[in-house]
């Protein structure tokens, strides 16, 4: 590095590594109030596990990890920045759809009471479980999107939502109901989490975003998941941050001076930047920290759109494609036990049923993942059609390209997932209370001026922006003397056409 070059990085403020959702939220909290910020990234585009790329055909836009945004309307740190007002969304009134054989499906509608009225003699009982959560979606929203050390401002919705997480996350899961439909329907968001089924943490998530369905919507941003990234980026440098992509860091010593150094990485990654630096004991709870189950993800360019059995899942934004509760569970149980079940639960999205933009006229772009043991070397994109062509007779004539992407091939895409653990970190109970460590600011590390600014860090995983939120305003308290944060909103030519 050249003299001049050293004195203009001592200029810096603060240093971001990562540019996906968390590193953006942290460099565009810390520019916002005043910072010079720099961002470095790895990839030749930022977004991390919220880009869109081309990857089968030219002209079919992919998203690459995360397709729909349920925490876009929730997350504080969305709120804040007026994502809805800077860019469109759709949000489809069908938030998810499981089939079932014989062509029926449970069906999730943003009206609870539609749903209910779908679901047959379970209605009521399944009405009765979300009802109070629905009602309560900004608190709901609030305890889950931060640390679990930390006390909440009210006790109710809590208890009210850890008593449910407990029914259904316990094997009294199925003592409310009669039938197969809302039971589904509740496995089948629940196993976002790829954990053993029932289990606390699984049901408690499962809750979450299935209360998030019902009060707001599950949201699909127009022209892919890299415009919400586009936004974050177009905020930085409007606020005179930098971004620097194609860019690895190795070693924190590479990076330019400053006063603080926020870190979108994970443990593991923590643990080889920082070397002889980090403290024995905090050094021995990022080397216990432990990563999940993985994903196998395969994207597809359709002719015409799926086939489904059942009409109406073509109204659905997601579609958990596995069967019943126990069909499910079984799944993602095999899974957690190290193997391949030979039918998969499956993730599905078509966002050009929504969002025409994505694909050539006519023609369709579709997202799926299946969960597979961390590390796995399985192509799984046969069984990947098998199983929708159980539901959707007649799918595997639709298509005309595949990518597809093992365990390994995720991690090696985004080291932030490793083994192919795109949660970065198995989220587990005691992995959310001790998200890396057991403390009211997780995001701050002993290392001087060096913050985790990850999902491996509290609140956990999602496309929230709240872990580097969080990590920023830790920074900007110890490093920079203010707990004053800093106006989010957008200006006036942010902000989306109506």
């Amino acid at each position: 590095m050249s003299d001049d070059a050293r004195s203009r990085a001592a200029d810096l403020d603060a240093v971001v590594v990562g540019a996906g959702p968390n590193g953006l939220a942290a460099a565009v909290t810390l520019a916002r109030a005043g910072l010079a910020v720099r961002v470095y990234e790895r990839a030749d585009q930022a977004g991390g596990g919220a880009a869109t790329r081309e990857l089968t055909l030219p002209g079919f836009l992919h998203d690459v990890c995360s397709a729909v945004h349920p925490l876009a309307f929730e997350s504080r740190f969305f709120r804040e920045f007026g994502l809805a007002q800077r860019i469109p969304f759709v949000t489809p009134e069908l938030s998810f759809a499981q089939p079932l054989d014989d062509g029926r499906a449970a069906l999730a509608y943003r009206d609870l009471a539609r749903t209910r009225d779908g679901l047959g003699a379970d209605g009521r009982a399944y009405e009765q479980l979300m009802r109070p959560l629905v009602e309560r979606v900004g608190e709901v929203a609030e305890f889950t999107g931060s640390s679990l050390v930390r006390v909440p401002r009210s006790i109710r919705t809590p208890l009210g939502f850890g008593l449910r997480a407990l029914e259904q996350g316990s094997v009294a899961w199925d003592a409310r109901f009669r039938e197969d439909a809302a039971p589904a329907l509740l496995t089948g968001v629940a196993a976002h989490t790829i954990l053993p089924q029932p289990s606390l943490a699984a049901a408690a998530a499962g809750l979450a975003l299935g209360t998030y369905a019902h009060a707001r919507g599950w949201p699909i941003p127009v022209g892919g998941s890299q415009t919400i990234i586009d936004a974050m980026v177009a905020d930085l440098e409007a606020h005179g941050g930098e971004l620097v992509l194609g860019q690895e860091i190795a070693d924190l010593d590479e990076l330019p001076r400053a006063r603080a150094t926020l870190l979108d990485v994970t443990p593991r990654g923590l643990l080889r930047m920082a070397k002889g630096r980090i403290p024995s004991r905090y050094r021995r709870a990022l080397e216990s920290f432990r990563y999940g189950g993985a994903v196998a993800k395969i994207d597809f360019a359709l002719r015409e759109p799926v086939p489904w059995a059942n009409p109406e899942i073509r109204h659905a934004g997601t579609v958990h494609v596995g069967g019943t509760r126990d069909e499910v569970a079984y799944s993602e149980n095999e899974v957690n036990a190290g193997r391949l079940p030979e039918r998969p639960y499956v993730l599905v999205s078509q966002p050009t049923l929504f969002d025409a933009s994505r694909a050539p006229d006519g023609q369709h772009t579709l997202w799926t993942y299946t969960h597979v043991p961390p590390g796995s070397t399985a192509d799984r994109q046969d069984a990947v059609v098998r199983q929708i062509e159980r539901f959707a007779p007649g799918f595997r004539d639709t298509i005309l390209a595949t990518h597809s992407r093992t365990a390994v091939d995720v991690e090696r895409h985004n080291p932030n997932y490793p083994g192919g653990d795109i949660a970065a970190g198995a989220p587990s109970l005691w992995q959310l209370v001790r998200r890396p460590v057991i403390s009211a600011d997780p995001w701050r590390t002993p290392i001087p001026g060096v913050y985790l600014a990850s999902a491996s860090v509290a609140p956990g995983p999602g496309v929230h922006g709240l872990g580097g939120w969080y990590a920023a305003q830790s920074a900007l308290r110890h490093e920079f003397g203010t707990r004053a944060l800093p106006d989010l909103s957008p200006e006036p030519w942010q902000r989306a056409p109506a």
